[in-house]
């Protein structure tokens, strides 16, 4: 492969276009063999972008000396800052189109260097968009900087430590620029772990999880950023929010509430006292299956309200089942996991599996006994006490998105949609997306398609429905055809009042669905709140809320 963008991990490389390591893509062999799945796929994947080919606009901009970087302006720098990693911006950068980069990037190595740069951009009339890991799907990190004299993408990987570590308490301080293999192998001399794993955790950064307001691998309880942030430091063109660590307060509205989920529209998230968790050394994991959706929702329901808090409690349709290599296609797959650093997890794993079978579900095998041992991130069911077909489905899982990248070079429209609803109304949206987008996917591209469901977090009033599509494009046209499917997948949503996204975050890509789901009232506060801590308007524009 070429055109790389970033090199990092002792020596590897990431790809600037794409999701994840260059040496992790699939060969154009291998893109082939996908692409002859769907109709009307080329013979050969399109050629790998590289950098040197594109013809990028000539920075409008300089940083002054005091804060630029040794790359600031570079190509490949400026072309791996511009964009995100949706579908929307992989076939974009495939066909050799740059968009508008940021004109610099910066990388301050400390807080002073993030307060400097506002001061500057604020008299310069430049945007500034705060930049983790660049892995935004919905188009969270690109800026055109449209009126403005310039665009800076704000670079906090530079800031990447773990500062303080409170073991009595169980928290540690850490720094917003902190990748999660970085921070993970610095909490780990305590025997400590935060246990956020998104499926961006190798790509994504603690600021970026707490900004967007990240999901990560647990399916029960602690589903998201927000239940394992204590308190968050940020910078404000205004001045420096800080607040105080507490378990829980009742005083007032949480100023943290108003950074998680605010995407750099209202502050520079530069630090977070965050709540960690002892290691675990109990683990087990099963798999039951069910003929009929019906039953299969019935017990996921009855898993999520009997406070057992499974980790893992992912429920793959049949579709989705077969494409991961989890089941045959024609039945439900349940992926059960427990943990515990404290006590062995037989019993709680007993209990789940009773109910799934209470339920019509078929666990074919008892599950591995209970093992000590450390699990791997990012779905954490390697090791001791796995299931195999748990283990096929996490190893798909964390393959998924080099195979959208992989299905994007045979021009395949390949994206993804997610949304959270209540248990009432479940069963209805599962079935109108399936009659409706389908219907969409096969009037766009002339033929079916494959649309798959799986849940991905449960809760004791609901689930989150993360819903797959793949279908053969037409050379040019997989972008335009791609918003054809999406628009309908948000009139379901919208229809069926199911959020706009669970864990993806809002962006550019979701500004509309969001527009109508927040309240008027919220929205003035919204934008009175911008108005006060952004006077300039300079934080990522065009991001939840217009300047």
């Amino acid at each position: 492969m070429t055109g790389a963008a970033t090199s990092e991990g002792g020596g590897r490389v990431r790809s600037w276009w794409g999701w994840g390591w260059e040496d992790q893509a699939l060969s154009d062999a291998d893109c082939a063999a996908l692409g002859a799945l769907l109709p009307g796929s080329p013979d050969r994947p399109l050629p790998v972008p590289r950098v040197a080919d594109l013809d990028l606009p000539a920075p409008r901009i300089g940083l002054p000396a005091a804060l630029a970087g040794t790359d600031a302006t570079s190509p490949a720098s400026r072309a791996s800052h511009g964009r995100g990693k949706a579908y929307r911006d992989v076939v974009r950068a495939l066909h050799g189109d740059a968009g508008a980069p940021p004109d610099v990037v910066a990388r301050p190595a400390d807080e002073a260097g993030v307060v400097a740069l506002l001061d500057w951009a604020a008299d310069a009339d430049v945007a500034v968009v705060p930049f983790g890991g660049g892995s935004s799907v919905v188009g969270g990190v690109e800026c055109d900087g449209e009126g403005r004299a310039g665009v800076v993408s704000l670079d906090l990987t530079a800031m990447d430590r773990v500062l303080e570590v409170d073991r009595t308490s169980r928290a540690a301080r850490v720094q917003a620029g902190v990748l999660g293999p970085a921070l993970e192998d610095q909490l780990r001399p305590d025997g400590l772990t935060l246990r956020h794993f998104p499926q961006s955790f190798e790509f994504s950064t603690l600021g970026g999880w707490i900004a967007t307001r990240a999901g990560g691998h647990y399916a029960t309880l602690r589903t998201h950023i927000d239940d394992l942030v204590e308190s968050i430091r940020a910078v404000t063109p205004v001045g420096v929010s800080e607040s105080w660590r507490l378990p829980g307060s009742g005083a007032g509205p949480s100023p943290d509430r108003l950074l998680l989920g605010s995407e750099g529209t209202l502050g520079v998230i530069t630090e977070a006292w965050v709540r960690l968790q002892d290691r675990p050394e109990h683990r087990r994991s099963a798999t039951a299956t069910f003929a009929d959706g019906a039953d299969a929702l019935a017990a996921v329901r009855a898993i999520a309200q009997s406070d057992l808090h499974p980790a893992n409690c992912r429920l793959l349709d049949p579709a989705e089942a077969a494409m991961s290599g989890a089941g045959p296609g024609d039945r439900w797959v349940l992926v059960l996991g427990v943990e515990s650093a404290v006590r062995p997890v037989d019993d709680a794993m007993a209990l789940l599996v009773e109910l799934a079978r209470d339920h019509g579900g078929t666990v074919a095998d008892a599950p591995a006994p209970d093992r000590r041992g450390d699990g791997a991130p990012a779905e954490g069911w390697a090791g001791a006490g796995r299931d195999r077909a748990a283990e096929t489905w996490r190893s798909a899982f964390l393959r998924m998105p080099y195979q959208r990248d992989a299905l994007a070079r045979m021009g395949a429209v390949v994206e993804t949609f997610e949304t959270a609803t209540t248990w009432d109304r479940l069963p209805g949206l599962y079935e109108a997306v399936r009659a409706e987008v389908g219907a969409a996917i096969e009037e766009v591209t002339g033929a079916p398609g494959l649309l798959t469901c799986r849940l991905t977090h449960v809760y004791p009033d609901g689930a989150a429905p993360y819903f797959t599509v793949v279908a053969g494009g037409r050379p040019g046209a997989e972008l335009s055809m791609w918003d054809q499917i999406k628009a309908a997948s948000m009139e379901v949503l919208t229809r069926h009042r199911a959020t706009v996204t669970h864990h993806h975050a809002v962006g550019r890509d979701h500004r509309p669905g969001y527009d109508r789901q927040r309240p008027e009232p919220f929205a003035l506060a919204l934008r009175a709140a911008k108005r006060a801590l952004d006077p300039a308007a300079i934080l990522n524009p065009g991001v939840l809320i217009d300047p």
